[in-house]
């Protein structure tokens, strides 16, 4: 497998991106997210989203260049409307105006509707939390989504993920979660990679369990189960309809359209400014001790370390970071193939 750095993995997106026609600077921010996520090891939301990002770009379900159109403004709260730029770009407009209201107010709530793929939520939330925040991020899939609701056999859902970070010793900690068993994406690099997938992640077209990810992609299509999966499942599938609610209805964005790919996303995001709410001594002190708290707990067997959210993507950064990120042989071929197809040759 080839292996990058950090500036070569920014280079080929921004080349192949600004080829389909995204504006330089909003390439870059696109570009940026994807490294990052590949540099803490989450491969399903880096680079091998050119492939489909160019894709939805060609069908035009992707508008680069689009218009953030904020539709209703108050001290506490904001609308928007990203008429289907790339997500990742509507994203950093939203945590923009969410930071500069939550300064003033203490707390602040964005919603975003007509948004593309954002990405990996933990970005938005860790990037607020270094700056004092406590901040919640969660987005649903208007259009059709690849997640059976509980007892159900057909794509209904999105993957909806939700986030949560706040700051904590000198950096933060970070759930970023779907509500379904498991990422497309990660599917998507098994798939790539022709491994299995672990049990109770997945079924096939005919409702059956399967480990093989193409059961997912080939005809009758599969789908993945909600969190929890065949037993606890319906705690994913109540989070995920009521992430649907917020993300999707009260967004203006929807629900259950069939006029959109998979793949875009309505936006729900909240920032607290810690300090309007306790003093920052107070609340380090805090994280502080319960830090202490939970990783003095004893260890079941064969355990080395409880880590805390964020803490396995925090070392995954510093390591990559040194020794560069393994692109799956079959995902690079993907990328230089839609490389090729819009007339350049990528120089990482």
């Amino acid at each position: 497998m080839p292996t990058f750095n950090a500036d070569q993995l920014h280079s080929i997106a921004t080349q192949i991106l600004e080829a389909a026609g995204t504006p330089a600077a909003d390439a870059s921010v696109v570009a940026a997210e994807l490294r990052d996520a590949n540099l803490v090891g989450h491969d399903s939301h880096g680079v091998m989203r050119l492939v489909q990002y160019v894709e939805m770009i060609d069908d035009g379900f992707v508008k680069p260049g689009g218009e953030f159109e904020v539709l209703r403004d108050a001290p506490a709260f904001a609308v928007a409307d990203a008429h289907f730029n790339l997500g990742q770009v509507a994203a950093t407009k939203a945590l923009d105006i969410a930071r500069e209201k939550a300064r003033a107010v203490g707390a602040a709530t964005v919603m975003v509707r007509n948004c593309n793929h954002v990405g990996r939520l933990g970005s938005y939330t860790r990037r607020a939390a270094l700056e004092g925040f406590a901040a919640q991020m969660a987005v649903n899939s208007p259009g059709p989504g690849g997640v059976a609701p509980f007892g159900g056999m057909d794509m209904k859902l999105g993957t909806t993920p939700i986030s949560l970070a706040v700051p904590a010793a000198g950096d933060a900690f970070v759930l970023d979660m779907t509500t379904s068993a498991t990422a497309e994406g990660k599917l998507r690099v098994a798939h790539q990679k022709g491994e299995p997938v672990p049990e109770g992640l997945i079924i096939d077209g005919h409702g059956r369990p399967t480990t093989n990810p193409a059961d997912f992609y080939n005809e009758p299509r599969g789908a993945i189960l909600p969190l929890g999966g065949p037993l606890l499942g319906h705690k994913g599938y109540g989070l995920s309809v009521m992430l649907d609610m917020f993300c999707g209805v009260l967004s203006g964005s929807g629900v259950a359209r069939n006029d959109l790919p998979r793949g875009a996303n309505g936006v729900w995001l909240t920032l607290l400014d810690i300090e309007q709410f306790l003093p920052r001594e107070e609340y380090d002190a805090w994280v502080a001790r319960y830090i202490e708290h939970i990783k003095g707990s004893r260890r079941m067997p064969g355990v080395e370390e409880i880590l805390l959210p964020g803490e396995i993507e925090q070392r995954r950064f510093t390591q990559r970071s040194q020794d560069g990120v393994a692109i799956p042989d079959e995902t690079w071929r993907l990328i230089q193939e839609t490389a090729r197809k819009l007339g350049i040759e990528l120089t990482p």
